[in-house]
């Protein structure tokens, strides 16, 4: 099996201010900088030991960069006996509800193990190159530590049918959210345009449309559902699809998701308004609490009107009880 080869390269004065992935690409026969770039983001690369993802990062004389080249990922995703709870299934398309803990599809970090590698295990031949070869049959994600509904695509015509759907909005999703404090007013939309974070691109943010930053239109509807004090139930809508969106926008009102990883970043003031046993649960959650809980539309072949709902996970519904008192 191939291993991964890592090259040292000390950067020279007349390197002064050169991009990295340019220099690195220069440097290295036989990669392209946009395999270099994508090996950056990727966490791949170092200066003196420590590691940088910023490709446009300008490069400084007599540090010593490194760069690490994985082996090949396989073209195709293999298929694995994993199993799945499947809430439906016929030739055109599987709904399923995805558990929190449960990556999408193949990535860097995930080759194996994901909701790809079980549906070709579960569909076998049926699946492959559905949409892709990279991501079979996916036509929608749900982020790793988010749990709940998702549809997936059997055959081509549904796979088309079912993106163009959500392109367009033409469904109902419903999430399930615990969130920190009580939002004011309790039921309200959200519209804010997100794109990737200024200086830390694993996370997105509310940006500015048109500004320097440009950003994607944006529309979470959210109502509370249940208030405890410090901590609330929340129902959310998405009229948009963008990346970790309701997690952004929940964020932004000042109102972050119970134990997300990304978007909380300090222990928030409304915890001191929980009780002890259940503050204590909601700092300690290990993930955003966060489930997509139905999801409503038209079967791409019988044109039939199906609607699937689930509960939360058992670790959810157990805070949720904590919070409740």
């Amino acid at each position: 099996m191939a291993s991964t080869e890592t090259h040292s390269i000390t950067a020279a004065e007349s390197d002064r201010g050169e991009r990295l992935d340019r220099f690195l690409a220069s440097r290295l026969n036989g990669l392209s900088r946009s395999r270099v770039k994508a090996l950056i983001e990727e966490g791949q690369a170092s200066r003196d030991g420590t590691t940088v993802r910023e490709p446009a990062e300008a490069v400084r004389p007599g540090s010593t960069y490194a760069l690490a080249t994985p082996p090949p990922r396989p073209a195709s995703p293999v298929a694995q006996d994993i199993p799945l709870d499947i809430l439906f299934e016929d030739r055109d398309l599987i709904v399923l509800d995805k558990p929190a803990g449960l990556v999408v599809h193949p990535a860097p970090g995930h080759a194996e193990g994901t909701l790809v590698n079980a549906l070709l295990g579960h569909a076998g031949d049926e699946m492959e190159g559905i949409g892709g070869e990279a991501r079979p049959g996916i036509v929608h994600r749900l982020d790793k530590d988010t749990s709940g509904i998702m549809v997936v695509a059997k055959t081509q015509a549904a796979h088309e049918a079912l993106s163009a759907a959500f392109m367009n909005r033409d469904l109902d999703r419903e999430y399930r959210a615990l969130c920190w404090g009580v939002p004011q007013p309790p039921e309200g939309e959200v519209n804010a345009a997100i794109g990737r974070h200024q200086t830390d691109r694993k996370r997105m943010a509310v940006v500015e449309r048109g500004g320097a930053r440009q950003g994607k239109h944006a529309i979470t509807r959210y109502a509370t559902l249940e208030a405890f004090g410090g901590a609330a139930l929340l129902r959310c809508k998405l009229m948009t699809g963008r990346t970790h969106q309701i997690r952004v926008h929940m964020a932004h009102l000042g109102h972050p998701l119970v134990g997300d990883p990304v978007y909380l970043r300090r222990v928030p003031a409304a915890a001191r308004a929980l009780p002890d046993e259940a503050r204590e649960a909601a700092l300690a959650f290990p993930r955003q609490a966060l489930h997509a809980a139905s999801l409503r539309f038209r079967h791409p072949a019988t044109q039939a009107m199906l609607e699937f709902s689930s509960e939360p996970p058992a670790d959810f519904q157990a805070l949720e009880a904590l919070l409740r008192g």
